[in-house]
């Protein structure tokens, strides 16, 4: 059996994704010694409970690790349905490249300078990808 084209975007997100998984812990760790958060007795809390604790610069990237978990399961679960009705090839295949562009640029805006209006456009952008892909499942699966 030959593997679908889509499946090279949708594994590339998911190893971008471990790698600001990484990056998170690699600088949040540190951040949080340098704070004197007692991590050893710590029970409860969310990692927004951070904010207020550690620099934004720290916490950039975890913000980005959850926007990394939001909106792509569309992504993937849409891919799915592609590969699923045989529309796993062309222009939804470029399609699926230009997402994951766009959400590794998302992320570094993100996790470096945070400037909320570009982080926004290339959502956007992003977000038009996932529409596009979703019409094209529609019209491949009705």
């Amino acid at each position: 059996m030959e593997n679908s084209p889509l499946l090279q975007p949708m594994v590339a997100l998911i190893l971008w994704t471990m790698l600001i998984w990484l990056w998170m812990y690699v600088t949040r760790i540190p951040a949080m010694n340098k704070a004197k958060i007692d991590t050893a007795n710590l029970v409860g809390g969310t990692g927004g409970n951070l904010d207020d604790l550690l620099p934004p610069q720290v916490q950039w990237k975890a913000h980005n690790y959850n926007h990394l978990l939001t909106e792509p399961t569309l992504f993937y679960a849409i891919c799915v349905v592609l590969i699923l009705s045989g529309q796993d090839f062309g222009l939804n295949v470029t399609i699926a490249w230009l997402y994951v562009g766009l959400r590794v640029l998302h992320s570094l805006i993100q996790v470096t300078v945070n400037r909320v209006m570009f982080r926004f456009m290339v959502f956007a952008l992003s977000s038009l990808c996932i529409i596009a892909l979703t019409i094209h499942a529609a019209l491949a699966v009705f």
